[in-house]
């Protein structure tokens, strides 16, 4: 029988795998990928507030950001209150991406349908208050 913190553990390589498999897909590597999530659900943001969302340093991130300008998938553009300031926004994304994560969706979905609306405010209690602990660490 597994302990908690095993099938947590499990759970946990399932969802890493899952989105290292997406980012392969649409030929990209896993923080490519997550930095267009980033953008994707925050909006906008220079250099400096994406290189703290990935825990990427400054030249790495630079190079990140090369890499998806140069596929199409964001660009640089002047920030309007500082002209010093350079804001990178997300302008596409990899045609491969919804078909890649789509799979995952589905199942997931399927797993979360089948608890009541209680149960799904619990784990979406959860989801919210884990990515902040996450984050935070």
């Amino acid at each position: 029988m597994s302990t908690p913190a095993e099938v947590y553990r499990r759970y946990m390589g399932a969802v890493m795998l899952s989105g290292l498999a997406a980012a392969r897909e649409c030929g990209l590597g896993a923080t490519d990928l997550y930095a267009l999530s980033v953008l994707d659900l925050e909006g906008p943001m220079t250099p400096g507030e994406l290189s703290k969302h990935t825990g990427l340093t400054t030249g790495p991130t630079t190079r990140l950001i090369d890499r998806l300008e140069q596929a199409g998938y964001v660009r640089r553009v002047p920030d309007p209150g500082d002209r010093r300031k350079v804001i990178v926004e997300q302008v596409g994304k990899p045609k491969e991406l919804d078909a890649a994560l789509e799979p995952a969706r589905q199942r997931v979905a399927g797993v979360i349908q089948s608890y009541d609306g209680e149960q799904q405010k619990v784990l979406f209690d959860y989801f919210e208050r884990a990515a902040e602990a996450f984050r935070g660490a």
